[in-house]
């Protein structure tokens, strides 16, 4: 009922930018939050950003703040990567909680975008 199309992603030398895009579309209920989440290899996954619907403060993962913008217009999120490293080499992917009740949300995930960043 919810999908995430995440376009963005590709190659870029350290020092690069590259900015991401997610659109979501379906039923996204009264109240929602995107974000942004990353993952290296099969162990380890990093929460990177996320936005609520309500146009709330971004909420920004250790040390990402200083490099990774988000910024979100309805239901289209954008990621805004400066200064890439090839530590960002990652599976990038697209969340949102689709909050039904109080208390209570349905989590969407987009099928996640590769970005390399070489040295």
């Amino acid at each position: 009922q919810v999908q995430l199309v995440e376009s963005g992603g590709g190659s870029v030398q350290a020092g690069g930018s590259l900015t991401l895009s997610c659109v979501a579309s379906g039923n996204l209920g009264t109240s929602n939050t995107m974000s942004w989440f990353r993952q290296s290899d099969g162990a380890q996954r990093r929460e990177l950003v996320a936005l609520m619907s309500n146009g709330g403060s971004a909420v920004y993962g250790q040390s990402m703040e200083d490099r990774f913008t988000i910024s979100r217009d309805d239901a289209t999120v954008k990621l805004d990567m400066t200064n890439l490293k090839p530590e960002d080499t990652a599976v990038y992917y697209c969340k949102i909680d689709v909050w039904a009740t109080p208390g209570s949300s349905h989590e969407f995930w987009g099928q996640g975008i590769q970005v390399n960043v070489s040295s």
